[in-house]
C-alpha cells in the first residue's frame, strides 16, 4: 500500500476551485479505447479548421486545444479540470499551507464566484467576507464570463497590493464593493485550546501535508497540560476538505488502531482500495508516525465532531468515520455531500488532469455523494436560528454533480425544496413581524467567531459532553 501512496506527490485543490478530496494512484495515463468515434472526431477537426480559417483574428493553436481539453474535462463533473502549469504549481502551494492572496476558498455558481469559507486570520476574513457571498466583479472586471482559474489568478497578487470585490450577499439581497490588501496566506489548520470543565476543543481548517504532525503536536501539549480531558469537540465547520491521508491520519487519531476510515471504488482497480487507520495509509513524507506517541485517553475520550453545510470532502470522510464507529455524536448541519475523490496525473512537464476517479464509502459502506452527512442533532450557529441556511447551496444543487449510486436523488430533491419552501415561508412570516430598527440590526448582524464565547454551537457541543440538555435546530431543512 505505501509503495502505491507514493508513486505520486499528493496535491490539494480545495482552496483553488472549490472543495475537493485528492487521491494519488498511478502517474500513468490510462490507455484509451481504440474504438474511437470517428465522426465526432471529424467534427472536432472541423470546428478547429473553421476557426483557423474564419476567425475575426488569428488564434494559436495551442490555445485552442488547451481550451478543447479543458472544455472536454470540466463537462464531466464540477471537480474535474486540466491544468496548466500554473494551476499545478498553486496546487502545491495550497498543500504545504502557504500562498499569496486573499485568503478565500472558492467555487463558481451561476457565473460567479461564490465564497465557500474565508480561512481565519486571512485579509479575507478581516474584511468580513461570509460563506455563501457572491463575487460579482474584481476591481472593474465583471466576472461573469471569467473561468474560475482566471479569476483566482486576478485575485492572486503581491503582498501588500489592493484589490476592491464587489459583493453580492443573498441573505442582505444588497450589492457593496470591499477593498482588501492582499497577503502571504500562512494556514495555520490546527487550533486547540480547553473550554471549562476539562474539554478540549480542536479546530481543524483544512487538511494539509501537516495537519497529521500539527495534530499530534497539539493535542500532546493539551495531555501535559491537563491530563484529565474530559471530552473532545472536534470542529470541522467550515472545512472544505484537502488531502486523503490528511482525512485518514486524524481519524486514526481518535479511532482504534487499524480501524477501517474509508473505502474508494471506481472503474479501475487501482480505484478500489481500503483505508486504515495505520501510519501506511495516511503517511506522506514524515519518516516517523506522529500520532504514534499520542496518550491513550483520545482514543476513548467522550468527543463530539462540529459540521455545517461547509464540510466537505475529506471532512466528510473523518465526521462518516467517526460517526460509523460510534466513536463521537456529530453536531450541527448536513455537510455538503461531496464523496468523490479526484487524483491529479501528470501529463506533461507543464500540465496535469485532475479527475474525478472513484466514489468514497464510510466504514459502513455508506456513499455520503450529493446527499453528505446528516448530524445526528442538529444544531443552529445562532441562538435565534439560522435563516440563511434556506440560501446555502450543497453538491446535490450543482448541476453537473455526480449521482449518489445507492439511493435515488429524486425524491430527496423534491423533499429538500418542499421543506426549502416552508423554511422561506417561515422566514418571511417571522420578518414580517419585526420592526425596521430590528431588521437593520439583522442587516449589520456578524457572525461569530469559531471557538469564541459567542459560539452558540460550541456552547451547545459542550453542553451535551457534560450532560446537559441542547438546543435542537430549528430549521426545517434539518
Amino acid at each position: 500500500m505505501y509503495r502505491s501512496l507514493k508513486s505520486i506527490a499528493l496535491v490539494c485543490t480545495g482552496l483553488i476551485a472549490g472543495v475537493a478530496l485528492t487521491l494519488q494512484l498511478s502517474a500513468t495515463a490510462q490507455q484509451g479505447s481504440s474504438n474511437l468515434p470517428l465522426d465526432e472526431l471529424r467534427n472536432l477537426s472541423n470546428v478547429f479548421g473553421q476557426i483557423k480559417r474564419d476567425y475575426v483574428e488569428p488564434v494559436e493553436d495551442k490555445r485552442l486545444l488547451t481550451d478543447a481539453i479543458k472544455g472536454m474535462v470540466s463537462g464531466l463533473d464540477p471537480h474535474s479540470s486540466f491544468l496548466d502549469k500554473k494551476d499545478f504549481a498553486e496546487m502545491q502551494e495550497h498543500t504545504q499551507g502557504k500562498f499569496a492572496g486573499l485568503g478565500i476558498e472558492i467555487t463558481s455558481e451561476d457565473g460567479l464566484v461564490k465564497v465557500l469559507n474565508p480561512i481565519e486570520d486571512t485579509p479575507a476574513a478581516r474584511a468580513g467576507l461570509q460563506p455563501g457571498d457572491l463575487i460579482t466583479r474584481l476591481d472593474d472586471k465583471p466576472v461573469r464570463g471569467m473561468t474560475l482559474d482566471q479569476s483566482v489568478r486576478r485575485m492572486r497578487g503581491e503582498p501588500g497590493t489592493k484589490i476592491t470585490i464587489t459583493i453580492f450577499r443573498k441573505s442582505e439581497d444588497r450589492t457593496f464593493p470591499v477593498t482588501i490588501t492582499r497577503a502571504e496566506i500562512k494556514v495555520q489548520s490546527v487550533k486547540t485550546k480547553f473550554l471549562d470543565d476539562g474539554i478540549a476543543y480542536v479546530r481543524i481548517t483544512s487538511f494539509q501535508e501537516r495537519t497529521i504532525p500539527d495534530l499530534a503536536k497539539k493535542l500532546n501539549e493539551l495531555y501535559a497540560k491537563t491530563p484529565q480531558i474530559k471530552g473532545v469537540v472536534l470542529d470541522l465547520r467550515n472545512n472544505g476538505g484537502g488531502l486523503l491521508q490528511g482525512a485518514v491520519g486524524v481519524s486514526a487519531a481518535f479511532l482504534q488502531n487499524d480501524a477501517l476510515v474509508v473505502s474508494t471504488k471506481g472503474q479501475s482497480e487501482d480505484a478500489k482500495q481500503l483505508f486504515n487507520a495505520n501510519f501506511n495509509n495516511y503517511r506522506l513524507s514524515e519518516n516517523t508516525d506522529a500520532l504514534a506517541e499520542l496518550p491513550a485517553i483520545f482514543k476513548k475520550v467522550p468527543m463530539v465532531v462540529m459540521v455545517n453545510a461547509f464540510s466537505a470532502s475529506a471532512s466528510e470522510i473523518v465526521a462518516g468515520a467517526l460517526q460509523d464507529h460510534k466513536r463521537a455524536t456529530i453536531i450541527g448541519k448536513t455537510t455538503f455531500g461531496k464523496g468523490s475523490v479526484q487524483t491529479v496525473r501528470p501529463l506533461t512537464a507543464d500540465s496535469a488532469l485532475k479527475l474525478t476517479t472513484a466514489y468514497y464509502y464510510t466504514p459502513s459502506g455508506k456513499s455520503i455523494q450529493a446527499f453528505g452527512v446528516k448530524p445526528d442533532i442538529p444544531v443552529d450557529q445562532n441562538a435565534e436560528g439560522d435563516p440563511d441556511d434556506v440560501l446555502i447551496t450543497r453538491e446535490i444543487d450543482s448541476e453537473k454533480h455526480l449521482k449518489n449510486k445507492q439511493a435515488s436523488e429524486e425524491k430527496l430533491i423534491s423533499d429538500r425544496e418542499k421543506r426549502r419552501l416552508e423554511e422561506l415561508q417561515r422566514i418571511e412570516d417571522l420578518n414580517a413581524k419585526k420592526t425596521p430598527e430590528e431588521k437593520e440590526k439583522d442587516r449589520k448582524k456578524r457572525p461569530p467567531e469559531f471557538g469564541s464565547t459567542e459560539d452558540f454551537m460550541l456552547t451547545q457541543a459542550a453542553a451535551y459532553l457534560k450532560g446537559q440538555s441542547i438546543k435542537r435546530s430549528k430549521s426545517r431543512l434539518e
